[in-house]
């Protein structure tokens, strides 16, 4: 069976392909996009994602010198999302 934390380590295991050149961007946030609407989270969450996801798609338009935002730190951004969401999945689980 598939859990929410599960889904969450899929997540999380494509932003290090990602991060590590092996996934590129639009499959990135195609699959979290995907995966994210599987997971029981506050709604807060998604809108927060959804923003940081149309941010890194907008970017991956242009080069990293030109982007007015770093690919590097939104990617950061989506490990920190991913950890506060692990939390709050926990939390809810309790």
């Amino acid at each position: 069976m598939n859990t929410a934390q599960d889904t969450l380590k899929q997540m999380s295991e494509a932003l290090r392909q990602c991060q590590s050149n092996a996934l590129n961007l639009s499959a990135l946030t195609h699959q979290w996009r995907a995966d994210a609407a599987l997971l029981p989270l506050p709604s807060r969450y998604g809108e927060v994602l959804g923003d940081l996801l149309d941010r890194i798609e907008a970017g991956a338009l242009f080069s990293e010198e030109s982007c007015s935002f770093s690919q590097k730190d939104l990617l950061d951004k989506l490990q920190l999302w991913a950890e506060k969401a692990s939390a709050q999945l926990q939390k809810s689980a309790s």
